[in-house]
């Protein structure tokens, strides 16, 4: 038993070390850079870099596994990402980091995809879920230990980069000393964005908003609190109870989205996300210190942010084939890379223009004008009375989402099944 366990162990140890690296890196940027006097637009430039690469690794890094093989692939993103950090440090400039920041979401969206495409590989239909359910729950709670990492040492300092470099080196060792043979070829991503849009305009839209949403808040919610006066230790605290309010949130209003037209429920969780946006954008952080309401409207919020995307998934393949599962959700994983890139360049403009407030009043007028455009379509098309939903699964944007987390996915099961009929 612990033979056939050990495998799964290392790889999900390597996600750990991964999402821990990940964690103090995207945390640290936006506070270093703030530091250093960058411009919002430098900031949103580094922001959408990482946007960019990521996208363009899920197309290209199955390709290079094709050639030299996972083990090796592996490695060598690992190698590059512990000197991206390194050079981060060492590099302090706005060029730079733009440049090293594309090339850490070129070798993050290829980790993930091999570090998945191993799990796939080690698990059955019957456990499917579960473990799918705890490899999200490892890469949350790393992500989060990562971005405490912020309060040890002097964001200033080289230390953090150091400490981020050692990570991402740590992350090669479970699965070089892995046994394992290695899996099939990585998912290869296919998409028709023309046949996604006609298929559901709403969950195409949708995931463009939910990578906008996303993109501003992971490069600009450390810079909104570096502005307010907050310590790190508070910095750090309203990412990771944004993260939470994710994890608390989306599996009620998933099931909600089961019992009825999903459409009804995106449109409330766009609305209550618009209204929580806004009281945040309306409190006054006193002394740097935000307070329980603060931390309180974070989780709310954050539990509302990242619900979207999780929605358009399902939303989406309620009116897809059941063996287009994988291609259909690579197809809006692009079009989430699009509002990645889109969220951090559009933000830069807002903050500059309305102050650090800017960020919640931003995001929260991106919820209110999905939450039109939503309610717009359900008055042009009503669901058919026998219209059936797949089940909903929550798909947490704090850890990045890859064509393989797709194959990993328990709803998966339906295209394997669909293609041994």
């Amino acid at each position: 038993m612990l033979r056939q366990l050990f495998p799964i162990i290392a790889l999900f140890a390597s996600t750990a070390f991964l999402q821990a690296g990940g964690g103090v890196q995207g945390i640290l940027l936006p506070v270093r850079a703030q530091i250093e006097g960058f411009s919002s637009s430098t900031i949103a430039f580094i922001g959408a870099g990482y946007a960019v690469g990521f996208t363009i690794g899920c197309i290209i890094v199955p390709l290079l596994v094709r050639r030299v093989g996972h083990v090796r692939t592996f490695g060598a993103l690992s190698a590059v990402l512990a000197s991206v950090m390194l050079m981060n440090g060492l590099m302090v400039d706005p060029v730079a980091w733009i440049l090293l920041r594309a090339a850490a979401g070129f070798c993050f969206s290829g980790s993930y995809m091999i570090i998945e495409s191993w799990l796939n590989e080690r698990i059955s239909n019957e456990n499917r879920g579960t473990l799918f359910s705890v490899y999200m729950i490892v890469s949350l709670l790393a992500m989060m230990g990562g971005q405490y990492l912020l309060v040890i040492a002097d964001p200033q300092l080289p230390t953090l980069f150091m400490i981020g470099a050692i990570l991402y080196a740590l992350a090669v060792l479970p699965t070089a000393l892995s046994k394992a043979r290695s899996p099939a070829p990585l998912t290869q991503v296919k998409f028709d964005l023309r046949k996604l849009y006609t298929n559901s305009p709403v969950a195409a839209l949708s995931a463009v908003v939910a990578g906008t949403l996303s993109g501003a808040w992971a490069n600009f919610a450390p810079v909104f609190a570096k502005l307010s006066g907050m310590s790190n230790t508070n910095i750090a605290n309203m990412l990771v109870f944004a993260i939470i309010g994710s994890i608390i949130f989306q599996l009620p209003i998933g099931r909600l989205s089961d019992k009825m037209d999903r459409r009804y429920v995106m449109i409330g969780t766009s609305l209550f996300g618009a209204l929580a946006g806004f009281l945040l954008a309306a409190l006054t952080i006193n002394n740097g210190e935000p307070g329980y309401l603060f931390f309180g409207g974070v989780v709310i919020f954050g539990g509302f942010i990242y619900s979207i995307y999780s929605l358009a998934v399902a939303h989406a393949n309620d009116f897809a084939a059941p063996e287009d599962f994988v291609e259909t959700a690579s197809g809006l994983l692009i079009l989430f890379g699009v509002g990645s890139m889109i969220g951090p360049l559009a933000m830069a403009q807002i903050m500059d223009a309305l102050g650090p407030s800017g960020l919640f009043t931003g995001m929260g007028i991106a919820h209110v004008a999905l939450a039109a455009f939503i309610l717009y379509r359900v008055s042009l098309r009503a669901l058919p009375k026998d219209h059936e939903t797949v089940d909903f699964q929550s798909v947490p944007i704090g850890k990045a989402q890859t064509p393989e987390t797709y194959a990993l996915d328990p709803r998966a099961d339906a295209e394997v099944n669909t293609s041994d009929e």
